[in-house]
Protein backbone atom coordinates (compact mmCIF):
# COMPACT_ATOMS: atom_id res chain seq x y z
CA UNK A 1 0.00 0.00 0.00
CA UNK A 2 2.95 1.94 0.63
CA UNK A 3 4.67 1.66 -2.40
CA UNK A 4 1.23 2.50 -4.06
CA UNK A 5 0.92 5.96 -2.36
CA UNK A 6 4.68 6.84 -3.63
CA UNK A 7 3.83 6.11 -6.82
CA UNK A 8 0.61 8.36 -6.41
CA UNK A 9 2.78 11.02 -5.09
CA UNK A 10 5.42 10.66 -7.54
CA UNK A 11 2.14 11.11 -10.08
CA UNK A 12 0.73 14.31 -8.71
CA UNK A 13 4.74 15.43 -8.83
CA UNK A 14 4.83 15.13 -12.07
CA UNK A 15 1.90 16.75 -13.42
CA UNK A 16 2.41 19.55 -10.96
CA UNK A 17 5.67 20.58 -12.41
CA UNK A 18 4.21 19.83 -15.91
CA UNK A 19 0.91 22.53 -15.13
CA UNK A 20 -1.66 20.08 -14.97
CA UNK A 21 -3.30 21.67 -11.77
CA UNK A 22 -6.50 19.38 -11.72
CA UNK A 23 -4.56 16.25 -12.73
CA UNK A 24 -2.21 16.18 -9.86
CA UNK A 25 -4.78 17.66 -7.29
CA UNK A 26 -6.46 14.36 -7.85
CA UNK A 27 -3.35 12.10 -7.40
CA UNK A 28 -2.13 13.75 -4.38
CA UNK A 29 -5.98 13.72 -2.86
CA UNK A 30 -5.51 9.74 -3.57
CA UNK A 31 -1.77 9.65 -1.74
CA UNK A 32 -2.86 11.52 0.85
CA UNK A 33 -6.17 9.42 1.55
CA UNK A 34 -4.19 5.87 1.02
CA UNK A 35 -0.78 6.60 2.75
CA UNK A 36 -0.16 6.58 7.18
CA UNK A 37 3.47 7.67 6.40
CA UNK A 38 4.17 10.90 7.69
CA UNK A 39 6.30 11.85 4.83
CA UNK A 40 4.17 10.87 2.39
CA UNK A 41 1.93 12.60 3.77
CA UNK A 42 4.36 16.06 4.35
CA UNK A 43 5.06 15.89 0.94
CA UNK A 44 1.66 15.36 -0.30
CA UNK A 45 0.20 18.09 1.25
CA UNK A 46 3.38 20.42 0.50
CA UNK A 47 2.74 19.97 -3.42
CA UNK A 48 -1.18 20.40 -2.75
CA UNK A 49 -0.24 23.70 -1.47
CA UNK A 50 1.64 23.86 -4.79
CA UNK A 51 -0.99 23.62 -7.25
CA UNK A 52 -4.01 25.57 -5.39
CA UNK A 53 -4.70 28.57 -5.84
CA UNK A 54 -6.69 30.03 -3.23
CA UNK A 55 -4.94 31.44 -0.19
CA UNK A 56 -6.92 30.10 2.69
CA UNK A 57 -6.76 26.68 1.10
CA UNK A 58 -3.06 26.90 0.68
CA UNK A 59 -2.34 28.22 4.01
CA UNK A 60 -4.48 24.91 5.23
CA UNK A 61 -2.31 22.57 2.77
CA UNK A 62 0.87 24.07 3.91
CA UNK A 63 0.15 23.90 7.83
CA UNK A 64 -0.74 20.02 7.14
CA UNK A 65 2.73 19.42 5.38
CA UNK A 66 4.21 21.35 8.70
CA UNK A 67 1.89 19.53 11.77
CA UNK A 68 3.47 16.07 9.86
CA UNK A 69 7.15 17.79 9.22
CA UNK A 70 7.83 20.06 11.46
CA UNK A 71 11.28 20.52 9.44
CA UNK A 72 9.97 20.90 5.59
CA UNK A 73 11.91 23.82 4.81
CA UNK A 74 10.24 24.41 1.63
CA UNK A 75 6.80 24.75 3.04
CA UNK A 76 7.87 27.09 5.97
CA UNK A 77 9.76 29.05 2.99
CA UNK A 78 6.30 28.98 0.94
CA UNK A 79 4.33 30.13 4.30
CA UNK A 80 6.53 33.07 4.82
CA UNK A 81 6.20 34.27 0.96
CA UNK A 82 2.35 34.06 1.96
CA UNK A 83 2.71 35.45 4.90
CA UNK A 84 4.69 38.56 2.70
CA UNK A 85 7.73 37.91 5.18
CA UNK A 86 9.86 36.72 2.07
CA UNK A 87 9.72 38.01 -1.52
CA UNK A 88 9.48 35.92 -4.54
CA UNK A 89 11.87 37.71 -6.37
CA UNK A 90 14.59 37.60 -3.26
CA UNK A 91 15.12 33.88 -3.41
CA UNK A 92 17.89 32.48 -5.08
CA UNK A 93 19.33 29.32 -5.95
CA UNK A 94 21.92 28.23 -2.97
CA UNK A 95 23.89 26.16 -5.93
CA UNK A 96 24.31 29.22 -7.78
CA UNK A 97 24.78 32.22 -5.70
CA UNK A 98 25.03 35.82 -7.49
CA UNK A 99 28.24 37.99 -6.85
CA UNK A 100 28.35 40.95 -4.97
CA UNK A 101 28.56 43.95 -6.97
CA UNK A 102 32.05 45.52 -6.07
CA UNK A 103 33.02 48.92 -5.24
CA UNK A 104 30.66 51.92 -3.99
CA UNK A 105 27.45 51.92 -3.85
CA UNK A 106 24.58 54.31 -2.58
CA UNK A 107 23.43 53.27 1.07
CA UNK A 108 20.82 54.96 3.35
CA UNK A 109 21.97 56.65 7.00
CA UNK A 110 20.24 58.52 9.73
CA UNK A 111 21.28 61.43 11.10
CA UNK A 112 20.22 61.76 15.14
CA UNK A 113 20.21 66.06 15.75
CA UNK A 114 18.56 67.81 18.77
CA UNK A 115 15.24 68.65 18.27
CA UNK A 116 16.01 71.43 19.83
CA UNK A 117 18.48 73.55 19.25
CA UNK A 118 19.50 71.21 16.34
CA UNK A 119 22.43 70.56 17.56
CA UNK A 120 23.70 66.53 16.75
CA UNK A 121 22.64 64.01 20.01
CA UNK A 122 24.94 60.98 20.95
CA UNK A 123 24.38 57.95 22.87
CA UNK A 124 25.58 58.31 26.55
CA UNK A 125 26.81 55.30 28.18
CA UNK A 126 25.42 56.09 31.89
CA UNK A 127 23.14 53.10 32.71
CA UNK A 128 19.63 55.08 31.80
CA UNK A 129 20.34 54.70 28.13
CA UNK A 130 19.66 58.36 26.48
CA UNK A 131 20.52 60.36 23.70
CA UNK A 132 22.15 63.75 25.29
CA UNK A 133 22.54 66.50 23.24
CA UNK A 134 26.33 67.79 22.69
CA UNK A 135 24.60 71.73 23.75
CA UNK A 136 21.75 72.54 25.48
CA UNK A 137 21.93 68.71 26.93
CA UNK A 138 18.82 67.88 25.82
CA UNK A 139 18.11 64.09 26.49
CA UNK A 140 16.18 61.37 24.93
CA UNK A 141 15.34 58.02 26.41
CA UNK A 142 15.93 55.01 23.78
CA UNK A 143 13.91 52.06 23.93
CA UNK A 144 11.20 52.77 26.87
CA UNK A 145 8.65 49.79 27.13
CA UNK A 146 10.67 47.71 24.22
CA UNK A 147 10.50 43.74 24.45
CA UNK A 148 13.19 41.23 24.01
CA UNK A 149 15.32 41.44 20.49
CA UNK A 150 12.99 39.24 17.98
CA UNK A 151 14.39 36.01 16.22
CA UNK A 152 14.76 35.78 12.73
CA UNK A 153 13.38 32.72 10.55
CA UNK A 154 16.47 30.87 9.37
CA UNK A 155 14.53 28.76 6.53
CA UNK A 156 13.77 32.59 5.31
CA UNK A 157 16.93 34.11 5.24
CA UNK A 158 18.77 30.95 3.84
CA UNK A 159 16.42 32.04 0.72
CA UNK A 160 18.09 35.11 0.16
CA UNK A 161 21.48 36.36 -0.97
CA UNK A 162 21.76 38.56 2.42
CA UNK A 163 21.67 35.07 4.57
CA UNK A 164 24.76 34.14 2.38
CA UNK A 165 26.40 37.31 1.73
CA UNK A 166 29.52 39.63 3.18
CA UNK A 167 29.88 43.15 3.03
CA UNK A 168 31.01 44.98 0.16
CA UNK A 169 34.32 46.47 -0.32
CA UNK A 170 33.02 50.44 0.12
CA UNK A 171 29.75 52.05 0.97
CA UNK A 172 29.03 55.94 -0.12
CA UNK A 173 26.92 58.06 2.33
CA UNK A 174 25.02 61.36 1.58
CA UNK A 175 25.19 63.57 4.98
CA UNK A 176 21.69 64.71 5.11
CA UNK A 177 23.34 67.97 7.39
CA UNK A 178 25.75 69.31 4.80
CA UNK A 179 25.27 67.72 2.13
CA UNK A 180 29.30 66.26 1.66
CA UNK A 181 29.21 62.25 0.71
CA UNK A 182 31.77 60.04 2.08
CA UNK A 183 32.54 56.31 2.19
CA UNK A 184 31.95 54.10 5.12
CA UNK A 185 34.26 51.74 5.65
CA UNK A 186 33.16 47.86 5.17
CA UNK A 187 34.25 47.37 8.88
CA UNK A 188 31.66 50.39 9.89
CA UNK A 189 27.53 50.76 9.84
CA UNK A 190 28.10 54.22 11.92
CA UNK A 191 30.14 57.20 11.62
CA UNK A 192 30.21 60.86 11.80
CA UNK A 193 30.53 62.82 8.80
CA UNK A 194 34.13 64.35 8.08
CA UNK A 195 33.01 68.00 7.66
CA UNK A 196 30.14 68.66 9.87
CA UNK A 197 30.48 65.61 12.17
CA UNK A 198 27.24 64.40 12.02
CA UNK A 199 26.42 60.76 13.31
CA UNK A 200 25.16 58.51 11.00
CA UNK A 201 23.81 54.91 11.24
CA UNK A 202 23.42 52.83 8.53
CA UNK A 203 20.35 51.32 7.22
CA UNK A 204 21.01 47.41 6.99
CA UNK A 205 17.36 46.77 6.06
CA UNK A 206 17.68 49.12 2.81
CA UNK A 207 21.16 47.50 1.96
CA UNK A 208 19.92 44.12 0.45
CA UNK A 209 22.75 42.40 0.87
CA UNK A 210 23.54 42.35 4.70
CA UNK A 211 21.43 41.37 7.22
CA UNK A 212 20.42 44.11 9.48
CA UNK A 213 21.15 43.73 13.62
CA UNK A 214 18.47 42.67 15.47
CA UNK A 215 19.53 42.99 19.54
CA UNK A 216 22.09 45.46 20.91
CA UNK A 217 23.23 45.44 24.70
CA UNK A 218 24.13 49.01 25.04
CA UNK A 219 27.58 50.67 26.19
CA UNK A 220 27.24 50.97 30.46
CA UNK A 221 30.31 53.30 30.96
CA UNK A 222 32.12 55.88 29.49
CA UNK A 223 35.91 55.67 28.37
CA UNK A 224 37.09 57.43 32.10
CA UNK A 225 35.89 54.10 33.87
CA UNK A 226 37.23 51.64 30.80
CA UNK A 227 40.90 53.17 30.62
CA UNK A 228 40.50 52.47 35.12
CA UNK A 229 39.37 48.77 34.46
CA UNK A 230 42.66 48.54 31.72
CA UNK A 231 44.83 49.76 34.53
CA UNK A 232 43.78 47.99 37.60
CA UNK A 233 44.06 44.27 35.20
CA UNK A 234 47.48 45.24 34.22
CA UNK A 235 49.10 46.20 37.37
CA UNK A 236 47.00 43.10 38.92
CA UNK A 237 48.81 40.69 36.19
CA UNK A 238 51.88 42.36 36.48
CA UNK A 239 52.61 43.42 32.99
CA UNK A 240 54.81 46.16 32.35
CA UNK A 241 53.77 47.59 28.94
CA UNK A 242 56.87 48.37 26.46
CA UNK A 243 55.96 51.78 25.56
CA UNK A 244 52.86 54.06 25.44
CA UNK A 245 49.13 52.44 25.65
CA UNK A 246 46.44 54.37 23.66
CA UNK A 247 43.29 55.35 25.48
CA UNK A 248 40.75 51.99 24.97
CA UNK A 249 38.25 52.87 22.39
CA UNK A 250 34.64 51.95 22.24
CA UNK A 251 33.11 50.03 19.64
CA UNK A 252 30.40 47.47 19.40
CA UNK A 253 31.44 43.50 17.57
CA UNK A 254 28.68 41.62 15.77
CA UNK A 255 27.89 38.02 17.11
CA UNK A 256 25.22 35.34 15.80
CA UNK A 257 23.51 33.55 17.78
CA UNK A 258 21.32 30.63 16.74
CA UNK A 259 18.57 28.22 18.47
CA UNK A 260 18.59 24.55 17.72
CA UNK A 261 16.05 21.64 17.67
CA UNK A 262 15.20 18.54 16.66
CA UNK A 263 17.18 15.08 17.54
CA UNK A 264 20.38 13.58 17.57
CA UNK A 265 19.47 10.27 16.19
CA UNK A 266 21.68 7.10 17.73
CA UNK A 267 21.88 3.02 17.70
CA UNK A 268 22.98 1.69 20.99
CA UNK A 269 23.58 -2.04 21.84
CA UNK A 270 22.16 -4.16 24.66
CA UNK A 271 22.81 -7.46 26.01
CA UNK A 272 20.60 -9.91 26.54
CA UNK A 273 20.74 -14.10 27.83
CA UNK A 274 19.56 -16.81 26.29
CA UNK A 275 18.03 -20.18 27.16
CA UNK A 276 18.48 -23.37 25.27
CA UNK A 277 16.24 -26.52 25.44
CA UNK A 278 18.51 -29.64 25.47
CA UNK A 279 17.08 -32.98 26.01
CA UNK A 280 13.87 -31.83 27.74
CA UNK A 281 16.06 -29.65 30.33
CA UNK A 282 15.89 -25.73 30.41
CA UNK A 283 19.86 -24.90 30.53
CA UNK A 284 21.22 -21.70 31.24
CA UNK A 285 23.60 -20.71 28.82
CA UNK A 286 26.01 -18.10 29.68
CA UNK A 287 26.67 -16.78 26.00
CA UNK A 288 25.25 -13.31 25.43
CA UNK A 289 24.22 -11.69 22.33
CA UNK A 290 23.69 -8.40 21.81
CA UNK A 291 20.68 -6.06 20.60
CA UNK A 292 20.73 -3.14 18.86
CA UNK A 293 18.51 -0.69 18.85
CA UNK A 294 17.87 2.90 17.23
CA UNK A 295 16.17 5.49 19.18
CA UNK A 296 16.04 9.44 19.19
CA UNK A 297 17.58 11.97 21.61
CA UNK A 298 15.78 15.34 21.41
CA UNK A 299 17.83 18.68 21.05
CA UNK A 300 17.02 22.17 22.58
CA UNK A 301 19.93 24.67 21.95
CA UNK A 302 18.93 28.35 22.79
CA UNK A 303 21.25 31.34 21.63
CA UNK A 304 24.39 29.25 20.95
CA UNK A 305 26.96 32.10 20.14
CA UNK A 306 29.44 32.26 17.26
CA UNK A 307 31.70 35.44 16.55
CA UNK A 308 30.28 37.18 13.24
CA UNK A 309 33.69 39.06 13.12
CA UNK A 310 37.17 37.39 12.17
CA UNK A 311 39.39 40.06 13.36
CA UNK A 312 39.19 40.07 16.72
CA UNK A 313 37.83 36.37 16.91
CA UNK A 314 39.90 34.55 19.50
CA UNK A 315 40.32 37.53 22.38
CA UNK A 316 36.37 38.49 21.73
CA UNK A 317 35.41 34.32 22.28
CA UNK A 318 37.04 34.29 25.64
CA UNK A 319 35.04 37.40 26.78
CA UNK A 320 31.80 36.16 25.01
CA UNK A 321 30.42 34.25 27.81
CA UNK A 322 31.33 36.90 30.38
CA UNK A 323 27.87 39.32 28.64
CA UNK A 324 24.67 39.31 30.10
CA UNK A 325 22.86 37.80 27.14
CA UNK A 326 19.34 38.00 28.76
CA UNK A 327 19.96 41.90 28.73
CA UNK A 328 20.05 42.00 24.90
CA UNK A 329 17.60 44.67 23.81
CA UNK A 330 15.89 45.09 20.07
CA UNK A 331 18.38 47.10 17.96
CA UNK A 332 17.68 50.45 17.81
CA UNK A 333 20.27 53.07 15.28
CA UNK A 334 20.06 55.26 18.04
CA UNK A 335 22.42 53.36 20.55
CA UNK A 336 25.57 53.83 17.80
CA UNK A 337 24.92 57.07 17.98
CA UNK A 338 28.59 58.83 17.91
CA UNK A 339 29.76 55.00 18.69
CA UNK A 340 31.38 53.06 15.90
CA UNK A 341 30.21 49.25 14.98
CA UNK A 342 31.63 46.79 12.91
CA UNK A 343 29.91 44.77 9.98
CA UNK A 344 29.89 40.97 10.21
CA UNK A 345 32.56 39.45 8.21
CA UNK A 346 31.35 35.89 8.88
CA UNK A 347 27.96 34.91 6.67
CA UNK A 348 25.02 33.59 8.62
CA UNK A 349 25.33 30.77 6.62
CA UNK A 350 28.99 29.63 7.40
CA UNK A 351 27.98 30.85 11.06
CA UNK A 352 25.15 28.20 11.11
CA UNK A 353 27.01 25.23 9.58
CA UNK A 354 29.14 25.80 12.68
CA UNK A 355 27.01 26.09 15.20
CA UNK A 356 25.21 23.00 14.08
CA UNK A 357 27.95 21.24 13.79
CA UNK A 358 29.29 22.59 17.29
CA UNK A 359 25.79 21.40 18.98
CA UNK A 360 25.82 17.40 17.24
CA UNK A 361 29.56 16.99 18.78
CA UNK A 362 28.94 18.34 22.03
CA UNK A 363 25.47 15.68 22.44
CA UNK A 364 27.71 13.40 20.93
CA UNK A 365 30.07 14.07 23.18
CA UNK A 366 27.48 13.64 26.08
CA UNK A 367 25.11 11.81 24.72
CA UNK A 368 25.65 8.25 26.85
CA UNK A 369 25.75 9.99 30.06
CA UNK A 370 22.25 11.01 29.23
CA UNK A 371 20.95 7.59 28.55
CA UNK A 372 22.28 5.75 31.12
CA UNK A 373 25.83 4.88 29.60
CA UNK A 374 24.34 3.11 27.34
CA UNK A 375 26.62 1.41 24.21
CA UNK A 376 26.36 3.76 21.55
CA UNK A 377 27.58 2.15 18.31
CA UNK A 378 26.12 5.08 16.18
CA UNK A 379 24.67 8.64 15.70
CA UNK A 380 23.51 10.90 13.36
CA UNK A 381 22.60 14.78 13.08
CA UNK A 382 20.17 14.37 9.95
CA UNK A 383 17.61 15.41 12.14
CA UNK A 384 19.29 18.86 13.70
CA UNK A 385 18.24 21.71 12.45
CA UNK A 386 18.59 25.69 12.60
CA UNK A 387 15.24 27.25 13.79
CA UNK A 388 15.78 30.89 14.22
CA UNK A 389 19.05 33.16 14.94
CA UNK A 390 19.44 36.87 16.06
CA UNK A 391 22.52 39.08 15.12
CA UNK A 392 23.73 41.08 17.86
CA UNK A 393 25.62 44.24 18.54
CA UNK A 394 27.67 43.50 21.88
CA UNK A 395 29.71 46.39 23.63
CA UNK A 396 33.28 46.70 23.72
CA UNK A 397 36.36 49.00 24.66
CA UNK A 398 39.73 48.03 22.54
CA UNK A 399 43.21 48.75 22.59
CA UNK A 400 46.31 47.19 22.48
CA UNK A 401 49.40 46.60 24.62
CA UNK A 402 52.72 46.70 23.57
CA UNK A 403 54.15 43.47 25.51
CA UNK A 404 57.10 40.57 24.69
CA UNK A 405 57.74 42.62 21.39
CA UNK A 406 54.58 42.35 19.93
CA UNK A 407 50.91 44.17 20.22
CA UNK A 408 48.50 41.96 22.14
CA UNK A 409 44.66 43.24 21.11
CA UNK A 410 42.85 43.61 24.63
CA UNK A 411 39.13 43.71 24.97
CA UNK A 412 36.99 45.13 27.63
CA UNK A 413 33.79 44.04 28.03
CA UNK A 414 31.32 47.13 27.68
CA UNK A 415 28.75 45.80 30.10
CA UNK A 416 30.43 44.91 33.19
CA UNK A 417 34.24 45.77 32.89
CA UNK A 418 35.80 42.41 31.98
CA UNK A 419 38.93 41.99 30.49
CA UNK A 420 40.27 40.11 28.03
CA UNK A 421 43.37 39.18 25.88
CA UNK A 422 45.81 37.39 24.74
CA UNK A 423 48.63 38.17 27.10
CA UNK A 424 48.82 35.50 30.31
CA UNK A 425 45.82 36.62 32.43
CA UNK A 426 45.55 34.99 35.96
CA UNK A 427 41.93 36.61 36.27
CA UNK A 428 40.65 34.97 33.21
CA UNK A 429 42.04 31.87 33.78
CA UNK A 430 40.48 31.78 37.00
CA UNK A 431 37.07 32.55 35.26
CA UNK A 432 37.00 30.15 32.63
CA UNK A 433 37.99 27.06 35.75
CA UNK A 434 34.79 28.27 37.45
CA UNK A 435 32.60 26.59 34.28
CA UNK A 436 29.32 27.76 33.46
CA UNK A 437 28.23 29.02 29.46
CA UNK A 438 32.33 29.36 29.26
CA UNK A 439 33.16 25.61 29.97
CA UNK A 440 29.83 24.93 28.14
CA UNK A 441 31.52 26.93 24.81
CA UNK A 442 34.98 25.61 25.84
CA UNK A 443 33.91 22.20 25.41
CA UNK A 444 32.04 22.80 22.10
CA UNK A 445 36.08 24.34 20.75
CA UNK A 446 37.48 21.30 21.78
CA UNK A 447 35.32 19.35 19.97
Amino acid sequence: MEEYSKDLLRLGIIEAKAGSKEAARRYLDRAIYMTRTFEILAEAWFWMGEVLTDPVEKRKALENCLSHDMRHSRARRALAILDGKLKADEIINPDNLPAAPEGARQSDAQRFMCPKCGARMSFAPDGRQTLICDYCARNQVIGAGSQEAEEKDFIVAMATARGHGKPLQEQVFHCNGCGAEFILPPNQISSSCAYCDSPHVVSLEKTKNLLAPDGIIPHAFDQKRATKLLIDWVEGNGIKPEKKVDLPRGLYLPLWTFDIGGAVDYTYEIVNARSKSFRHRELELAREEPVRITDQYPIMVNDLPLPASKKPSSVFLKLIPTFDMQSIKPYDPRFLASWPAEIYDVPMADASLDARSQAYKKYKTDLPALINNANIVHTSSANLMIESFKLNLLPVWMTELPFNGREHLVLINGQNGVVSSDVFDKAQKEYEEEGGLFGFLADLLND
